[in-house]
This record gives C-alpha cells, sequence and structure tokens, in this order.
C-alpha cells in the first residue's frame, strides 16, 4: 500500500519545512549582516555555511520528509533516523556555527553553570549512551511513541546529549575543553562499546519487542504523532504489515544492524579527520623545525665569518 494515502502534511511537513527555513535565514543574519555586533567577530567560513546547511537539510530529510512517516511504519527506517540525527546531523551543526557565536552563548548567564556541567566528556559519554539504551527499553519506547508532548520532550533530550557528547570532539571553541589525537579516538570508540548492548538486544531478540510495530492499536496510536487525526480516521489500516514484506522480527534485527553500520561508518570519517589531523599537526611540528635549524645554521655561519 503507497504511503501517500496518509496526504501531503503527514509527508512533506509544511510547517516544519517552515521552521527550519525561518533559523536558516535567521543564522545568515547573524553570521553575515549582524557578524559586527560580536566581539570577536570573524568572516563565516564558506566550509562552516556548508556544515550548517547540511545539517538543516539534514533535519529536514529526518524528520520532516516521508523518512519521518516511514519511521513510524518500520523499525529499520526509525533508527536510520535515530543514527542521522544523533551522530551526524549533531556534529554538523556544531561545525557550522562560528566560535564567536557560541563564545556569545555559552557566557550567558544562565546558560554557562548549565554548559560546563553537562559538557564534561566523561559525564556526556555516559549520559548519551545511557538515554539512547534507556529509550529503547521496549515499555519506555511504546510508553513515549504514543504520547506527542512526551515524545517531542524525549527527543530534544536524545538531541541535547547527543550535542554535548560530539561538543569535545569537534567544537573549536578556544578555552573549552577539546579532545586531541588518541583521547578523541577513545572516546569515539566509548560510546560505540556503550550502545552495543542495546544494539546487540534489538539484533538477537528471538521475539520482536515493540508493540507500536507489533500491535495495531498501539501503531494506530503512534501514527497519530505524525498523521493529522482527521487523516487517519478516514483510512481503515490494520497495521505496518500493509507496508512492508519485512516480517516485524526481520525488521527489528535490521533496524538494530542498521544502526551499528551507521555508526561504524561515521565513526570511520571521524577517525580518518582526526589521523589527518595528527598528520598536519606533525608535518607542520616538522617544518618548524626544519625552518628553526637551518635559521641556527644560518646564524652560526654568521657569526663564524664575523669572528
Amino acid at each position: 500500500m503507497p504511503i501517500s494515502i496518509f496526504g501531503f502534511q503527514a509527508l512533506w511537513s509544511p510547517v516544519y519545512l517552515a521552521v527550519l527555513v525561518l533559523v536558516t535565514i535567521l543564522y545568515f543574519l547573524i553570521t553575515v549582516k549582524w557578524r559586527s555586533k560580536f566581539k570577536d567577530n570573524q568572516r563565516l567560513t564558506a566550509k562552516q555555511a556548508t556544515f550548517f546547511v547540511s545539517g538543516m537539510v539534514l533535519l529536514y530529510i529526518i524528520k520532516g520528509s516521508p523518512v519521518d512517516l516511514y519511521g513510524h511504519i518500520l523499525f529499520t527506517m526509525h533508527m536510520v533516523q535515530m543514527a542521522l540525527l544523533l551522530l551526524l546531523a549533531v556534529p554538523l551543526l556544531i561545525m557550522g556555527i562560528p566560535t564567536y557565536v557560541w563564545k556569545t552563548f555559552i557566557v550567558l548567564p544562565i546558560i554557562k553553570p548549565l554548559f560546563n556541567f553537562f559538557a564534561n566528556p566523561m559525564l556526556a559519554l555516559i549520559l548519551f549512551g545511557m538515554v539512547f539504551s534507556f529509550y529503547h527499553i521496549p515499555m519506555v519506547f511504546d510508553f513515549v511513541k504514543k504520547d506527542m508532548l512526551l515524545h517531542g520532550a524525549v527527543n530534544i533530550v536524545l538531541f541535547l546529549s547527543a550535542f554535548f557528547y560530539w561538543w569535545p570532539v569537534v567544537n573549536n571553541v578556544e578555552g573549552m575543553h577539546k579532545f586531541h589525537g588518541l583521547k578523541k579516538l577513545g572516546y569515539l570508540f566509548g560510546l560505540s562499546v556503550l550502545v552495543t548492548p542495546a544494539c546487540a538486544m534489538i539484533i538477537f531478540s528471538g521475539t520482536p519487542f515493540y508493540a507500536t510495530y507489533t500491535d495495531g492499536e498501539a501503531w494506530l496510536q503512534a501514527m497519530a504523532l505524525c498523521v493529522p487525526a482527521g487523516t487517519l480516521s478516514q483510512l481503515n489500516l490494520s497495521g505496518p504489515e500493509l507496508f512492508s514484506n519485512m516480517s516485524t522480527l526481520e525488521d527489528q534485527r535490521t533496524g538494530g544492524i542498521t544502526m551499528k553500520i551507521i555508526q561504524e561508518l561515521v565513526f570511520t570519517a571521524f577517525i580518518w579527520m582526526v589521523f589527518h589531523e595528527w598528520l598536519r599537526n606533525e608535518t607542520d611540528n616538522a617544518d618548524e623545525i626544519t625552518a628553526k635549524t637551518l635559521q641556527d645554521r644560518k646564524n652560526m655561519d654568521y657569526h663564524r665569518h664575523n669572528a
């Protein structure tokens, strides 16, 4: 059965799109037109703008396009959403916002103590792993998926926990904690270890866990989060099996595997970036040492000539 039966609003979320466009316009106003109002008003770079816009486009794809609707139909697509939102969109947005904007925001009286507390790397690592794993406990997951306000609140908590996890990996704000080299690799590996039990539970289970993907009534309650009530009431639907050839157990296992694959791909990309950064720093240090050695030799030759 085609998902077009749910209508344009459910498929493309025009209000959500309008909000993201407005935020993007505000971003360019702040970083380009109003940057002179900041103390350290460096020019917005093309790389930063690309990161931010990519993050916003990804947010729309994840939460505004038919991907979001499929996330309520297939557990596999839900896990794709989680992986792209928490492991890719968040670091892109952090890297896309200039450091002078971050510095201005972080020092606000209300923000500073909270930021300093939650940006502690070890706390951020453990908190992110725990929030992700706790959310995917079947009883918690099904309860959250049936309530719009609770579902929204949990998504915000997931997003914020991911933000504080990624902060010491990708931020460039002077004076803020940032991992380098092997410490960054260990930090990335730490999250992989923390989320593995939850993914393993999902992958190796012999029975489907989540009522919102197996029970028709629970599924319709979850679908009400993204489909207007009027549209849903007009459709005679029994469950997500109408839209997929996979069994619920196959869907669940595929979702767990997909989450791990995307996680490893993202982490591999960041590990490559860490290695590239380390190699560049080593090359720069070697060039500095070579230049200093040549200068010392010139100085010695000069003094020897004038002696």
